[in-house]
């Protein structure tokens, strides 16, 4: 995609500038461009030396992002190269763009004002959640894998669920989002789990490429050794620490078929390319999306890696046809991955289902996961399944309403009610305001409707002027603290005379009625009240 980009470039007076991290992406890009432009690029790395000069020989350079920013006379590398003179930078597995490398390389291209930047990568969605938005403006194009295999440029995934009950990640923590990386190495290097791991790899492989990704170097080398135990010679490792010069030697010969196992440790995560791997067993179970797309993604490319390029349509079949035939008659019809699966306790383990399932809901995902087989197969037959069972129970609860609805029809029943609403007017003695001329079929407004509601008044039972008459009194009572329209009502019931009683007085007076039953206490008499404040004065100190 990105070559033909850079071809487009040459339309311009301008250069093209190419970063990746990873010396097999600095000449799998060189290559691939090559290929596309026809032009070979120059490349910048190390002992390579790309052309700075206005007579270059390449308009196109393939740089790694450490020679960018390696000092050469107290300068990083890259201010050789005028600003002025490139386009165009493309940035490869532009996921990793955020850091602060790659943020020098921008800047120092960037002084030229009409610099476009073109980010490219296959999992954009980072672990740590470091927006790419800070450094890319827009998505330009996106593409998911299930795109690509139902349009035929990648090979279609049958993956196997294979259980082990020895397998137990319940206790393994959780850093950065993923599997704590020393927990799983801990647990994947149990002797019974390097051999649950080893055998069914082995034996399903049946003699196909096979790449391994394992938790740790140590468990990348103990795999391998099991492999060799099984039939020498037949399985290899690299690492981060395994030298230049030994892992080329080490994918040649992979590539060459002259054994069959490759186990890794974080070193074919991303952008190696070789299209005869036919299967992937994931001995290194992640929470990470991104981690396992770039994973799976190892073993999608069609083989021969030419296989589907430049088709055609022949007038009775779409190019998507073609390639999908072309595809499934090949040496490799499709990719087979092995998931390993334990107790996986409170962690969400992700698996080829996850990566292919972006455009279906989780439970149709989470089915299709727990089947093996062809998993764009899976998770149509799981929608379908999940589409009919909703369906169903739809069905169910539209006859259950039917005949809920059909029992109502037949009950009626009698109900004793009562409606308790104010008289206004005859709780404060008010007296109804005649309706004059100018108020005659005005309404009641909505926050006196409101405030009259509020107050247990029926505000339909009320013209525009009998309205405004009771929230007028409503207010004088309310500022002049006297007892609402609710207390007034209950003590009138119980006989009291609400004449200047205050809301604090009305409060204690139903209070009392509440104690008494919402009976009105009786009052005492005047020669009751003389006896109790006789007795009262007895009490005290000298009096008897």
């Amino acid at each position: 995609m990105f070559a033909g980009v850079a071809e487009l470039e040459k339309f311009t007076d301008h250069r093209v500038m190419v970063i990746a991290h990873r010396e097999e992406l600095i000449r799998q890009a060189a290559h691939k461009i090559e290929i596309v432009t026809g032009e070979r690029p120059t490349i910048d790395m190390a002992d390579e030396v790309a052309d700075a000069t206005p007579w270059y020989k390449s308009r196109i350079v393939v740089s790694s992002v450490q020679t960018a920013n390696a000092k050469r006379n107290q300068s990083p590398r890259m201010e050789k190269f005028d600003p002025n003179a490139f386009g165009l930078l493309i940035i490869d597995e532009a996921h990793h763009a955020p850091a602060a490398t790659y943020g020098r390389c921008i800047d120092w291209f960037r002084r030229n004002d009409d610099l476009r930047v073109l980010g490219v990568t296959a999992t954009p969605d980072r672990t740590d959640e470091v927006a790419l938005g800070k450094v890319f403006g827009s998505v330009a194009y996106r593409y998911e894998i299930f795109d690509a295999i139902r349009d035929g440029w990648l090979v279609p995934i049958v993956q196997h669920q294979i259980e082990l009950e020895s397998l137990d990640f319940s206790s393994i923590r959780t850093t950065a989002g993923d599997l704590n990386g020393a927990d799983l190495s801990e647990v994947m290097q149990y002797e019974r789990n390097l051999h649950g791991v080893a055998r069914p790899t082995y034996e399903l492989a049946k003699g196909r490429k096979t790449l391994m990704f394992c938790a740790s170097v140590a468990h990348a080398e103990r795999t391998c050794e099991i492999f060799n135990r099984y039939e020498p010679a037949c399985a290899a490792f690299v690492s981060g620490k395994t030298p230049k010069d030994e892992r080329r030697q080490i994918t040649g010969d992979f590539a060459a078929g002259r054994f069959q196992f490759l186990c890794n440790c974080g070193v074919f995560t991303e952008g190696y390319d070789e299209p005869s791997i036919e299967c992937v067993s994931m001995g290194r179970p992640t929470k990470s999306r991104s981690l396992y797309a770039q994973m799976v993604g190892r073993g999608t490319r069609a083989n021969p890696s030419d296989l589907i390029d430049g088709v055609e349509s022949d007038g009775r079949q779409t190019e998507t046809d073609i390639r999908r035939s072309l595809i499934r008659s090949s040496d490799k019809s499709y990719l087979e991955v092995f998931d390993f699966v334990g107790n996986s306790g409170r962690h969400k383990l992700i698996s080829t289902s996850d990566i292919l399932g972006g455009n279906y809901e989780a439970e149709v995902v989470t089915r299709a996961a727990a089947q093996s087989g062809d998993v764009m197969v899976n998770l149509e037959q799981a929608k379908r399944d999940v589409d009919a069972e909703r369906a169903l129970a739809e069905k169910q609860r539209l006859a259950r309403e039917a005949r809920d609805r059909a029992r109502r029809e037949k009950i009626v029943a009698k109900v004793k009610y009562a409606k308790k609403t104010i008289d206004p007017f005859d709780t404060l003695d008010i007296t109804p305001p005649v309706e004059q001329n100018w108020n005659r079929g005005k309404e009641v407004t909505p926050k006196m409707r409101e405030l009259l509601e509020r107050n247990g008044i029926d505000s339909t039972e009320l013209n525009y002027a009998e309205a405004k008459a009771v929230v007028g009194t409503l207010m004088a009572r309310w500022r002049s603290g006297l007892a609402t329209l609710r207390q007034a009502s209950c003590l009138k019931r119980a006989g009291y005379d609400i004449d200047g009683v205050t809301n604090e007085q009305a409060s204690r007076m139903i209070d009392a009625l509440a104690a008494n039953n919402w009976q009105r206490p009786t009052e005492p008499t005047t020669d009751e009240r003389q006896d109790d404040q006789g007795q009262q004065d007895a009490s005290l100190p000298g009096m008897r």
